[in-house]
């Protein structure tokens, strides 16, 4: 099963890192939700950071502002994800720059429709 970590996961179903959650989860992959704040989100239990989340790791996919994923940066790319999502409101040019000088690609498209789901049906 692949691996996905979802930076901004949320137990409110409302937000799109909740959508995301559960938009990966019923296409079968391995969600570890990571939330400084959230002890379980849908069912799954929640990690403080990307540094606790087991590895390796498919995915990272951001659901946070830019100004928090740049601090985040550092992290994501000692997980060495196959892939960085920086979905939308969670890209900037500066986050982007970040991300490129430590090594990733990120890829600035809706994580939920790239892998083939829709953001509506969660």
């Amino acid at each position: 099963m692949p691996t996905v970590a979802v930076i901004g996961a949320s137990s409110d179903r409302r937000r799109f890192g909740n959508k995301a959650v559960r938009a990966f989860q019923s296409l079968g992959w391995t969600v570890y939700p990571v939330h400084p704040r959230e002890a379980i989100v849908e069912g799954i239990p929640a990690f403080r950071s990307i540094r606790d989340v087991p590895r390796p790791l498919d995915c990272v996919t951001l659901y946070v502002p830019p100004g928090a994923g740049i601090l985040l940066l550092e992290n994501i790319a000692a997980a060495k994800p196959g892939r960085l999502y920086a979905n939308p409101g969670a890209e900037s040019p500066e986050l982007v720059e970040r991300a490129k000088a430590l090594g990733l690609e990120p890829i600035l498209e809706c994580s939920i429709r790239a892998i083939g789901a829709d953001p509506n049906d969660f």
